[in-house]
């Protein structure tokens, strides 16, 4: 989509000479920036990065330090959680609610210990994690407030800092990895430039022990073009979920979230108790799709130590979860065969 658009501003960068840390990067910050409403927007090469950097950024400025912990859902992508041991801080999992798939906040105030400094909510999925409830427990236990946005672009963000990842997949990708932070904070953001910069905060200067995390000038200028047709293309998403919550009848197939404003349809998830076979059966018809994720990070060999943990709610997401299709490039006519073939899917009723 937008080819002749992205052609055009790939050969301006080649024909420029000028890769890294030029204008086109410059530009899409700005206009980025100006997009999501934040005073600044810094460009990193993923989004795990600019969730590593917003925890690395303010353990270097003294407000967090090594085993504070952060309040994150379980049901969530592994990069979320990484970010959080990286930094040599103690990920505190939250369950789901299943209505939602996103984190509940009527379970947070539980877990708040002396030591939890931060929340790190996840648009899982393209739907606004945030509540009222959990805006007022960070001002009430002064705690700090994250979102991982990395398949949420195209709905208002909330609290102290943002994560973006630009991989090719997600409602905003270029053409390869990217990432960028987002933050109303004037020093957050001159730190995380400088930590993103190998630490420097002018040319040969480093304050910090920072890492090399930058967005070339090819994907910015893709980006740019990309970020004009945002809007309509998570329009055109919302279209196709609305179509699916309308047409989709099954007695075995549930259909979290519902049509709703703060949502943008990265993904399109059901959830049904014969996942695998459901798979297999549209696979046979034609239609492909793909399980987000079966196997949720506590589960996984890289965190054996939360093997015994008990997140039943979470479990059965993993265990159940399947994403039909629901991109911008789909015709009307692929939606409605996606339809037909799910509501033919056998029943066990």
């Amino acid at each position: 989509m937008h080819s002749d658009e992205i052609q055009e501003a790939v050969y301006r960068v080649v024909a420029s000479g000028w890769y890294l840390l030029g204008q086109a990067v410059k530009q899409f910050e700005q206009e980025y920036a100006a997009y999501i409403g934040t005073r600044h927007c810094i460009s990193c090469a993923n989004g795990l990065d600019a969730l590593t950097l917003i925890l690395r950024a303010y353990m270097e400025m003294g407000i967090m330090k090594p085993g504070d912990e952060v309040i994150v859902p379980a049901n969530t992508y592994i990069a979320t959680i990484l970010s959080i041991t990286e930094n040599r801080l103690k990920p505190i999992l939250v369950e789901p609610c299943i209505d939602t798939l996103q984190i509940d906040d009527s379970r947070i105030e539980e877990v708040l210990t002396t030591r939890t400094r931060a929340i790190m909510l996840v648009n899982l999925y393209g739907k606004k994690a945030y509540t009222e409830r959990i805006g007022k427990l960070c001002q009430q236990h002064h705690l700090l407030l994250f979102e991982d946005c990395a398949q949420s672009h195209g709905i208002s963000v909330e609290g102290d800092a943002q994560a973006h990842s630009f991989y090719p997949g997600k409602n905003l990708g270029a053409l390869g990895d990217a990432g960028a932070v987002t933050t109303d904070d004037d020093k957050l953001a001159d730190v995380i430039r400088a930590l993103a910069n190998y630490g420097s905060s002018r040319k040969y200067v480093f304050p910090y022990r920072g890492r090399n995390s930058r967005m070339d000038e090819i994907q910015a200028a893709v980006l740019s073009v990309k970020l004009k047709y945002l809007d309509e293309d998570n329009a055109h998403r919302k279209d196709i979920a609305a179509y699916y919550h309308e047409h989709i009848q099954h007695p075995d197939i549930y259909l979290p979230n519902g049509i709703t404003s703060d949502c943008v349809y990265h993904i399109f998830p059901v959830l049904c108790e014969r996942r695998d076979e459901l798979m297999a059966y549209m696979k046979e018809k034609g239609v492909e799709t793909v399980i987000h994720y079966p196997i949720p990070p506590h589960r996984q060999e890289c965190y054996k130590e939360w093997h015994e943990y008990s997140l039943p709610v979470t479990e059965l997401i993993h265990q159940r979860e399947l994403s039909l299709p629901c991109n911008p490039a789909m015709t009307q006519k692929e939606v409605e065969y996606v339809c037909s073939v799910i509501n033919t899917f056998p029943s066990n009723s």
